[in-house]
């Protein structure tokens, strides 16, 4: 025998004389019409022993149709790290670990054009598959075979019979606003995220209710389109400013994630403006990145690894509770006070020059 190759039941059924059926009876508890006496039994063990054989787990999982793995499915951009993805995955990875489960992450380039490719994952070789951030059209039901159970995560549209997790982004956008107009605030850009998401939308109306419910006061409070990523944040304030230049400055910028904020902070200290001295900076998410930044960023909190968890919770349970109360499970954010918000300086700041 091959000693560098794993041994499999026809190795020790030769080597004891019995046939594979048998050593798998001995060692698998497979069911078999054959009498094993105590003595074959003993020596199929020695020999499993000697030859350090080791149950095919593949092989075993198909027959009991379960293979104890879950899918993951998102799109991450190769120009910068994705916080949110990564925040997400150590949920999943953290509970597929108190579940027993393995974890088989699947890339997408486009949600759209890749989503006839989520029936094909659901093959066999998972037990239910995690959507992260879909943002699918017009979800179709020959996209999620029934036979697999799917659950996402900020779905960007409601797709039939799949379970959703979100956080309450509209409530989270108005704190963390109402937060800023405490402070002193009445000067207020909020670097929105990409138009046609439904983040955006509800993010943006939290800010304007947030406006709404202030006190009697003169506000001056703009919305432009910014993005999800630091890089697009970035281009969508250095146009805003360059269109703006003399102008006075906004005295704090509510961006549409933590990501955005990054950039809208990297700009501003490229321009010689000093956070949250000159202009205060709030973000959305409470990824790492908020975390280690200098200043650490003041944001809302979406507890996106309990939301992580909370879909292998869903998968790995659903012979028990086949379907929770409602097919959107919604969890509260947190605003986290950090130093990149402070009260606004005393004296109006105009939008310097770029050039």
């Amino acid at each position: 025998m091959n000693l560098t190759k794993p041994a499999t039941l026809a190795d020790i059924g030769r080597a004891v004389g019995v046939s594979a059926m048998s050593a798998s009876a001995v060692l698998n508890g497979s069911k078999t019409s054959t009498r094993i006496s105590a003595e074959t039994r003993n020596r199929i063990l020695e020999e499993a022993a000697r030859l350090r054989y080791r149950p095919n787990a593949a092989a075993r999982a198909l027959n009991r149709r379960k293979m104890n793995t879950l899918g993951l499915a998102g799109i991450v951009d190769s120009g910068e790290l994705n916080a949110y993805f990564l925040e997400i995955l150590n949920g999943v990875l953290e509970a597929a670990g108190r579940f027993n489960q393995n974890i088989t992450v699947f890339t997408l380039h486009d949600w759209n054009v890749d989503s006839g490719r989520l029936a094909d994952f659901c093959d066999g070789r998972i037990d239910g598959l995690i959507l992260v951030a879909p943002v699918i059209a017009k979800p179709q039901p020959e996209l999620f075979p029934a036979h697999t159970p799917f659950v996402s995560l900020h779905s960007n549209h409601a797709i039939p019979g799949v379970i959703n997790i979100e956080s309450d982004e509209e409530k989270g956008a108005q704190d963390i606003v109402q937060h800023l107009l405490q402070q002193g605030h009445t000067d207020i850009l909020h670097l929105a995220g990409p138009a046609g998401m439904l983040g955006t939308r509800r993010r943006l109306a939290g800010f304007k209710k947030a406006l709404a419910a202030a006190k009697p006061r003169k506000l001056v409070a703009r919305s432009i389109e910014g993005g999800f990523s630091s890089e697009d944040a970035a281009s969508a304030l250095r146009t805003w400013m360059r269109d703006n230049q003399g102008a006075t400055l906004p005295t704090a910028l509510f961006c549409a994630n933590d990501a955005s904020a990054l950039g809208c902070m990297e700009v501003l200290s490229q321009a010689g403006l000093r956070v949250p001295h000159d202009i205060s900076i709030a973000g959305f998410d409470d990824t790492i990145a908020a975390r280690t930044s200098v200043p650490q960023l003041t944001t809302i909190r979406q507890p996106l690894r309990q939301m992580g968890g909370k879909a292998v919770e869903l998968i790995v349970n659903r012979e028990q509770n086949p379907r929770p109360e409602s097919d959107n499970i919604v969890f509260p954010t947190q605003t986290m006070f950090r130093a990149s918000v402070a009260q606004p300086p005393k004296k109006p700041i105009p939008v310097p020059d770029l050039r």
